[in-house]
């Protein structure tokens, strides 16, 4: 069986300043790589919280099919709102606890409809902790980012 994984990541130069965001695709059996597709984008003033997310929806949306995929992010901000916060939010009209309007709303709307087609799992690990496929996706948002530096 081919499982897809998506290790997604964001970079800021100032934060808001310049961003990117970054992922490495990979169709895996087992632990072989059968293939690997790279992405990358950026935006001249932005937020690490919002390339994180960028990063994430482009994943998704990248994908042709639904599909089942594992979503590998360093971003506990990602992680959390999408498997917790997020439910909340919608039952509050896109509002916090504290009734204030999410931060990125677009954002995560956008991310949500995108998840709606697939079947994600979701899983956090510690960046810059020696991942060499978060590695490669943190080099592709800071190469994401370079073009609006």
């Amino acid at each position: 069986m081919v499982d897809l994984v998506a290790h997604t990541d964001g970079a800021c130069s100032g934060n808001p300043g310049p961003g990117g965001w970054g992922v490495l695709l990979e169709a895996k059996e087992g632990d072989r790589v059968l293939k690997t597709r790279e992405l990358k984008g950026g935006e001249a003033a932005t937020t690490n919280n919002r390339m994180e997310l960028m990063a994430a929806i482009m994943a998704l949306e990248t994908l042709e099919r639904p599909s089942h995929i594992t979503i590998v992010t360093d971003s506990a901000y990602v992680k959390n709102g999408v498997t917790g916060w997020i439910h909340g939010w919608k039952r509050n009209g896109w509002k916090t606890a504290a009734k204030k309007p999410v931060k990125n709303v677009e954002l995560w709307q956008r991310l949500d409809e995108a998840q709606k087609r697939h079947n994600v799992e979701w899983k956090w690990i510690k960046g810059h902790a020696g991942h060499d496929e978060n590695e490669r996706a943190d080099e592709l948002a800071r190469a994401g980012m370079a073009p609006f530096k």
